[in-house]
């Protein structure tokens, strides 16, 4: 047992030297079976605060691999204008995060509020009847939530 902790510091040091150290996964380690699932939310309208929780997301599953994370980000508030076709202006980034697997769903309470229907809202974007308990079933399900 000591002699594998000192091979694993020993491995190790070349990280620790260059400034860099490993994450430690936790059990259960994400698989292609059991991905990491993680809800992510976004209230704010201000195009930079979004384009900062994007990359977020990109830096989160640059780290795990596409094959190993699940994710999802719910607009709402004022966050659900960065899901509109009329007053986006992250549609490109919002399109090209969509095709690398990213999910994005758009609160209907804050739709149903500002007087906009499904047809407000970008392509393939669901929307779910109330963003917030959306994220609260999910972290009942498993799923980390993070508000970068």
């Amino acid at each position: 047992m000591r002699r594998r902790r000192l091979l694993a510091a020993a491995a190790a040091l070349p990280l620790i030297a260059a400034g860099r150290r490993e994450t430690e996964l936790s059990d259960p380690k994400p698989s292609i079976d059991a991905p990491r699932r993680i809800v992510v939310s976004i209230s704010e309208r201000d195009a930079e605060r979004a384009n900062a929780v994007f990359s977020n997301i990109i830096n989160i599953q640059g780290f795990y691999g596409p094959d190993m994370v699940e994710m999802v980000v719910v607009a709402y508030g004022p966050g659900v204008r960065h899901l509109l076709k009329e007053d986006s202006q992250v549609a490109e980034r919002v399109a090209s995060l969509q095709a690398y697997g990213i999910e994005f769903l758009a609160c209907g309470a804050t739709l149903d509020t500002l007087g906009l229907g499904p047809e407000a809202v970008l392509p393939d974007i669901p929307i779910v009847q109330n963003g917030l308990p959306e994220i609260v079933e999910r972290q009942l399900r498993g799923w980390v939530y993070l508000r970068p």
